[in-house]
């Protein structure tokens, strides 16, 4: 934000007598605008939206396309990113069912040591 606030030639916004000088609304939105970047790639369309999905339901299969569509860099970057998140959260979703699954049966051991004492 200091191009803002500073010229080639000085601080403008600053007075000769110690006072600062808030920059105008239009210094301000003239600074906030950014001209649209060429290199910006396609977004996803719906229609690979709902192929994607669509694969994601088939078993096996899905697990597959989720690690080939994370890591191809053949994919446009949104839905790269998309499917990266996605097996984050597989990840842990696995980590907690093991930990829930240990618990379980360490309850279930539990309560049959205690049954078989009568």
């Amino acid at each position: 934000m200091d191009g803002m606030y500073n010229s080639e030639n000085g601080n403008e916004n600053y007075s000769g007598d110690g006072r600062y000088q808030q920059p105008t609304v239009q210094e301000q939105l003239q600074y906030q605008y950014q001209r649209p970047n060429d290199e910006l790639e396609e977004p996803v369309t719906m229609g690979e939206w709902v192929i994607s999905l669509l694969i994601m339901l088939v078993p096996c299969a899905n697990i597959i396309m989720a690690f080939v569509w994370a890591f191809s860099k053949k994919e446009k970057k949104s839905k790269s990113n998309y499917f990266k998140a996605y097996l984050i959260f597989l990840a842990a979703e696995i980590v907690i069912g093991i930990i829930l699954v240990i618990i379980y049966l360490a309850a279930i051991g539990s309560m049959i040591n205690t049954m078989a004492g009568y």
